[in-house]
């Protein structure tokens, strides 16, 4: 017996807006498979849109974050949250950034304890009071941050992902979406060995 995909209706690929399918079919190529979270959310295409279009100006542009970095943001936030599919997922693609079959599930566990350097762990700092205690925020978190190298915008990509992936956890926990079984090895194998 497998879990439901959403506890809301998934549409049919065929009877989706032209836009949203050629999005879905064109991650599909590049992937492999569907991603839950394309299937889930396009239930209401306007917000499908808008989140993706959101999600891509976070985490796909140049900055002074590397990807593996804001992937980094994603899953120790996701974490905290406990939001079982932006770990699992975002671990995935921490692991092929990063070249680093581990670091993502130390991660996971506890940050304070990965195998991170200081810029890092400050990074995530910052990322985890975002998430956790925003109204505590003040001029010594910029400080810190950039004593390690951080500029302001980056630090607004810091606090913009970690707010993002609030959302979407959310938007996880409420709809049930559970990770496809392929992300648990993305990765970690060589990709001959996973596909």
């Amino acid at each position: 017996m497998s879990k439901p995909l959403s506890r809301f209706p998934v549409p049919d690929l065929n009877a989706l807006p032209q836009d949203i399918r050629d999005r879905i079919l064109s991650v599909q190529e590049k992937a492999g498979f569907v991603p839950n979270v394309f299937a889930v959310l396009a239930h209401r295409p306007a917000e499908f849109r808008a989140f993706f279009a959101y999600h891509d100006a976070l985490m796909e542009k140049d900055g002074g974050l590397t990807k593996g970095e804001r992937e980094m943001i994603v899953v120790a936030t996701s974490a905290a949250n406990r939001c079982p599919y932006c770990v699992v997922a975002h671990g995935a693609l921490m692991r092929i950034y990063t070249k680093n079959p581990v670091l993502a599930d130390q991660v996971a566990v506890n940050y304070r304890q990965a195998e991170l350097g200081d810029r890092q762990k400050a990074i995530l700092d910052f990322a985890l009071k975002i998430c956790l205690g925003s109204d505590d925020i003040d001029d010594q978190d910029f400080e810190q941050l950039q004593a390690h190298g951080l500029d302001r915008e980056d630090i607004w990509d810091v606090g913009a992902i970690s707010g993002f992936f609030g959302l979407s956890n959310r938007m996880a926990s409420l709809t049930g979406m559970w990770p496809n079984e392929q992300f648990y090895l993305m990765g970690r194998l060589p990709r001959s060995v996973t596909e």
